[in-house]
């Protein structure tokens, strides 16, 4: 099995409903989202997937994210590094899953070093 894992970053306005705290409160993040794919087998040239494909299917998922109030991708869920990292992977997976690879685990850093994951 091989895991192929890239990275890439978004900045984006939220708040969490029903919280107690300041996080009720409107307030950005600039998010980092790590994807890692797992792959059986490669193809012809030795590679599980191409990191520029991932990178960019993964930057794909993002822009929608990107610059906008994520509640509004979220009501009324709250819009939590979980329920970011669980929509990230379902639509990256979408993009990329096939008979040779497949979403494996998506990271959701809100801030340094606190992060949350989404895998199945």
């Amino acid at each position: 099995m091989f895991e192929i894992t890239t990275e890439s970053s978004f900045s984006a306005a939220h708040f969490l409903r029903n919280y107690s705290g300041p996080c009720e409160n409107v307030h950005g993040h600039n998010w980092l989202v790590k994807a890692t794919v797992r792959c059986e087998k490669l193809d012809a040239i030795g590679l599980g997937i191409d990191f520029k494909v991932l990178k960019s299917k993964l930057n794909d998922v993002l822009r929608e994210f990107d610059h906008t109030d994520i509640n509004r991708l979220f009501d009324p869920q709250n819009p939590s590094s979980e329920n970011i990292a669980r929509m990230i992977y379902g639509k990256l997976g979408a993009l990329i899953n096939n008979e040779r690879c497949r979403v494996f685990r998506i990271d959701v850093f809100e801030t340094p070093g606190n992060s949350s994951a989404y895998f199945e």
